[in-house]
């Protein structure tokens, strides 16, 4: 069963991030729809949303939990920055370093303690929230709109937590490392844009 499991994520890895575009030019719709599927749609939220939850996996105890929700409610303060037009320099190339950095840690297994997983989410999660404010579609329902974009994230962080799960064989420790390694050359090549 672990085999499949394996198998499955690798696979699942394979299909998701090359089609995952880093641009969110704009969204079909809006309300719900549209705010779901902003993560969705973008390599760069994408792959941090499911590292956060995969490094959670990793740091285990009540990380589990309290990093993918500093990383949500955080997430919900930069989105109301966005939202309301604020202006904040070098968002894309800010979480373009982020899916970097969370890559490594999911690579190097990096054990931190709780405080410091979170602080580390938060600031990550500041200027994902801030693309998806100030990405809202025009004539959009904003309320709505974040609640798609806070189900989506909570579902990749619940899929990140999954994949994080599947570490506790050596073979699952192995893919856990070249997940991390793909993730931060993908960040690598967001940066390079």
């Amino acid at each position: 069963m672990k085999r499949f499991s394996i198998h499955s994520a690798f696979a699942a890895l394979a299909v998701v991030v090359p089609t995952a575009a880093f641009a969110h030019p704009g969204h079909p719709g809006a309300g719900f729809g549209a705010g779901f599927m902003h993560p969705l749609s973008g390599a760069d939220h994408l792959l941090a949303m499911i590292a956060v939850g995969f490094w959670a996996a990793m740091l285990g105890g009540r990380a589990r939990l309290l990093v993918p929700a500093a990383f949500v409610s955080v997430m919900l303060s930069g989105a109301v920055f966005g939202i309301f037009g604020a202006s904040i320099p070098m968002v894309e190339p800010t979480i373009a370093a982020s899916v970097v950095v969370l890559g490594l840690l999911v690579a190097f297994d990096v054990k931190v303690p709780l405080a410091v997983a979170s602080a580390v989410v938060a600031a990550a999660a500041f200027f994902h929230g801030f693309a998806h404010g100030a990405e809202l579609p025009e004539n959009s329902r904003a309320l709505s709109y974040v609640g798609g974009f806070v189900a989506a994230t909570i579902l990749l962080h619940i899929v990140g937590l999954a994949l994080g799960r599947l570490r506790m064989s050596n073979a699952g420790r192995m893919f856990g490392r070249m997940a991390g390694a793909i993730t931060a050359l993908a960040g690598f090549a967001l940066l390079a844009g």
